[in-house]
């Protein structure tokens, strides 16, 4: 166990896991989604990436450790800005908690 001057405070919306455990689960859960999906090109899956739901504002964004969104292409990307492709925002978003 952690003593308490090595624990801080967790949240969900960290953009990085909180422990390897949670890190594990959220890479075993995004691969599985890239297999559930590999042969859609239009689902897009993500893990661990900045997405920013609210029109002209760079300031609210979420990061959830996984995500998915039908009806995009696969692909690279920095961030998820749902407001500069056709307001197409995730469909599911998924936060792993241990």
């Amino acid at each position: 166990m952690f003593n308490q001057c090595c624990t801080h405070h967790f949240s969900p919306l960290n953009r990085l896991a909180d422990n390897t455990k949670q890190f594990t689960w959220i890479v075993k859960i995004k691969e599985n989604l890239e297999v559930i999906f590999k042969s859609n090109p239009d689902v897009f899956v993500a893990g661990d990436l900045f997405w920013y739901p609210a029109k002209g504002s760079n300031r609210i964004k979420l990061a959830p450790d996984t995500m998915v969104v039908f009806g995009r292409p696969k692909g690279q990307r920095g961030s998820y800005r749902p407001i500069l492709i056709e307001g197409m925002h995730a469909h599911t978003s998924h936060v792993i908690v241990n």
